[in-house]
C-alpha cells in the first residue's frame, strides 16, 4: 500500500467536493439516496460539509479527544433550501479542510477514532469520505460517477484498514467474524495500468483479515473495472451488476459485504 501524500489529499479534498457540487447542481434535493435510504441528497449534503468541518475543527485545535457535532461552528448547513447557499457552504468547508490539514502538515498530531492520530490521517479520511458520498450523489442524481484509479484503489485500502481496525478495537463490531483461516477473496481491477497493482487478496485469519497487493487465486474473486469493484466493495452496487464478474464462492463475498462494516 503506498499513500498518495499529504498535499494530493488535501488538493482532493477540494476537487472532490467540487465534483459533488456538480452532481447537486439542478437535482432534486429532497430525493432519497439509494445508497443511504435514510438520507435525501440535501441531507447526504451537509453530512459531508459537516464531516469536512468536523474534522478541520479537530486538527486546527489540535483536539486530544473526541470533540462533540454541537460544537464545531457552522454545522447544519445553511438555513432554508436555497440550493446556492448549500453550494457555497460545502465549497467553503472543503477549501477550509484543505487548507488546516495542510498546514498544519501530515504529521502533526491531532484526536482520531481510528489507528493513527494526526492530520494527515484526517486529510486522507476525509477525501475517501467525498469519494464515496460523491457517488452516492451521483447514484441519485441519476448522472455518471469517474474516479481517478490511484484513488479508487486508496480507498479501497483504507477500507480494509478500518474493517480490521473494528475487528481488534470493536468486538460487538460485525466484522468481527470475518475470521476463520482458509477463506480469501480476490479483488481484480481489469482495465488498470499494470503499475498501479490494482490487485488484493484478502484472507480470513484466525486474529481477523490480512491483506496484500498482488493476483492469486481465491476462494471468491470479483473482478471488473476499478471504480466498479470499489463501488461494490462499499456495497454502493450490487457485485454482479455494471460489467462485475464473480468467481468462485458467491456465498463468502455476500458473508464479507454483509459484515465488513463499521458504526
Amino acid at each position: 500500500m503506498t499513500l498518495l501524500g499529504h498535499d494530493r489529499y488535501c488538493g482532493e479534498i477540494v476537487g472532490q467536493t467540487a465534483l459533488l457540487r456538480s452532481h447537486l447542481a439542478g437535482a432534486d434535493l429532497g430525493a432519497t439516496v439509494p445508497t443511504c435510504p435514510d438520507w435525501t441528497l440535501r441531507q447526504l449534503a451537509v453530512h459531508v460539509g459537516e464531516a469536512h468541518r468536523w474534522a478541520e475543527h479537530i486538527v486546527r485545535t489540535r483536539a486530544t479527544k473526541s470533540v462533540p457535532i454541537e460544537d464545531v461552528a457552522d454545522v447544519g448547513g445553511p438555513e432554508g433550501d436555497d440550493p446556492a447557499a448549500l453550494d457555497a457552504w460545502l465549497a467553503e468547508g472543503a477549501e477550509q479542510a484543505a487548507e488546516t490539514f495542510r498546514s498544519a502538515g501530515a504529521d502533526t498530531a491531532a484526536w482520531s477514532w481510528a489507528w493513527e492520530h494526526t492530520a494527515g490521517f484526517w486529510a486522507r479520511r476525509m477525501t475517501h469520505e467525498t469519494v464515496i458520498h460523491r457517488a452516492d450523489a451521483a447514484i441519485a442524481a441519476g448522472v455518471t460517477y469517474e474516479v481517478a484509479p490511484e484513488f479508487a484503489a486508496d480507498a479501497i485500502d483504507e477500507w480494509l484498514q478500518i474493517v480490521r481496525f473494528a475487528q481488534e478495537k470493536y468486538p460487538s463490531d460485525a466484522a468481527k467474524e470475518l475470521r476463520g483461516e482458509g477463506r480469501s477473496i480476490h479483488l481484480h481491477a481489469t482495465d488498470t495500468e499494470p503499475g498501479l497493482d490494482a490487485e488484493w487478496l484478502i484472507e480470513f485469519e484466525d486474529e481477523g483479515i490480512g491483506w496484500r497487493r498482488g493476483h492469486e487465486k481465491a476462494t471468491v474473486a470479483l473482478r471488473g473495472p476499478l471504480t466498479e469493484v470499489m463501488l461494490a466493495f462499499y456495497r454502493r452496487m450490487p457485485p454482479d451488476g455494471g460489467r462485475l464478474e464473480v468467481l468462485g464462492e458467491r456465498e463468502l463475498l455476500d458473508f464479507w459485504l454483509e459484515r465488513a462494516t463499521f458504526g
